[in-house]
């Protein structure tokens, strides 16, 4: 088989682009526009950091990228928000939340990679831009398959929902299938023998491995708090005002507990916060720390986010994880297109 080879577009702090590894396709480049994720991107894989906005990179430029005869393959999860630094130049019907995925679009055309793989978010299904972005990839003589997966199915210890298109100018190409349907991998799996930590605390062997602080009424509520359970669970004097309103007795999806075995709930960018959602470590009594967001993510618990020799900024480094691509995932897209390339190279 000839050398497969990937570039990573909106790569951010390396996710996909470590899953591709993983799975033995060499990435030679990651690209995207924050530079908080340089150090993570490079630090963990073997492959460059591209700063650069999208918009403004054309297929000449991937093109040296690319080794003489290698099979290229064009990967990325296209951020679904509106981006003002992004420009609007591909012919397409607009969508201004995503304007980027009509760059992604236009590098397909102009590259005219082997292989195309997209992750976004499921409601990107039902969009227009989508059915424009897979209609271009057709007209292009792709083979495209897609569809929306539960990540804890593929090994990923969460409840994630992701689109995943796979694309191929050799035939036929679709995700492989499940091998986790009967055993989720949970909570317990995962970060269950790392040290304990209390709110505020950082653990002296890992950075990383730092929990928020929590106010005292805060403190209160965890602990009164029950694995899978929610404020519902507190007692009347713990309860926020908002939720003794008729109008907040529907939003019970805060201020809980993971349970050990289970999968967690998705991973969001503001997944230390015990009152942004199911964030409370199962027994002790604080949110998750970044470390254990990372691993729920499925990054390897030797990843780097901390450069040593700059400062850091925590909301930074949560919102790179939780915006990241599962490692696992990106190992399981990668597995897909290996088994697709052998069977075209028979």
């Amino acid at each position: 088989m000839a050398n497969i080879v990937a570039i990573d577009l909106f790569c951010g702090a390396g996710g996909l682009t470590k899953g591709l590894e993983l799975a033995k396709i060499k990435v030679v480049a990651g690209i995207d526009i924050d530079k908080s994720c340089k150090y993570p991107y490079e630090a963990n894989n073997k492959a460059m950091y591209i700063m650069k906005d999208v918009s403004k990179i054309d297929a000449n430029e991937l093109n040296t990228l690319y080794p003489k005869d290698s099979i290229k393959v064009l990967v990325g999860c296209a951020p679904c928000q509106p981006f003002s630094t992004y420009s609007n130049r591909y012919d397409m019907k607009r969508d201004d939340k995503w304007t980027l995925l009509y760059q992604f679009s236009r590098l397909i055309k102009e590259l005219s990679p082997d292989i195309v793989s997209m992750e976004n978010v499921p409601k990107l299904v039902h969009k227009e831009v989508f059915k424009s972005f897979v209609e271009e990839l057709k007209r292009l003589k792709y083979k495209v398959s897609f569809r929306l997966v539960d990540c804890e199915d593929y090994g990923v210890p969460q409840s994630r929902k992701r689109l995943v298109l796979l694309a191929s100018k050799f035939g036929d190409i679709e995700l492989v299938k499940s091998t986790n349907m009967n055993r989720k991998v949970t909570v317990r799996d995962v970060i269950y023998k790392l040290p304990p930590i209390k709110a505020g605390q950082t653990d002296s062997y890992d950075l990383l491995h730092s929990s928020n602080n929590l106010s005292p009424l805060n403190l209160e509520r965890i602990k009164a708090s029950k694995p899978g359970g929610t404020w519902r669970d507190w007692p009347e004097s713990l309860r926020a005002n908002c939720h003794k309103k008729d109008s907040g007795l529907t939003y019970h999806a805060v201020y809980g507990r993971m349970c050990w075995d289970k999968p967690s709930p998705t991973i969001t960018t503001q997944c230390t916060g015990f009152g942004n959602g199911r964030f409370g470590h199962p027994t002790q009594n604080r949110a998750i720390s970044l470390r254990e967001a990372a691993m729920l993510q499925t990054f390897p618990q030797n990843y780097k986010f901390i450069d040593p020799n700059a400062e850091y900024i925590k909301s930074n480094i949560s919102r790179m994880i939780g915006n990241a691509v599962p490692v696992r995932l990106g190992e399981i897209i990668g597995t897909s297109i290996r088994k697709h390339l052998r069977t075209y190279s028979k």
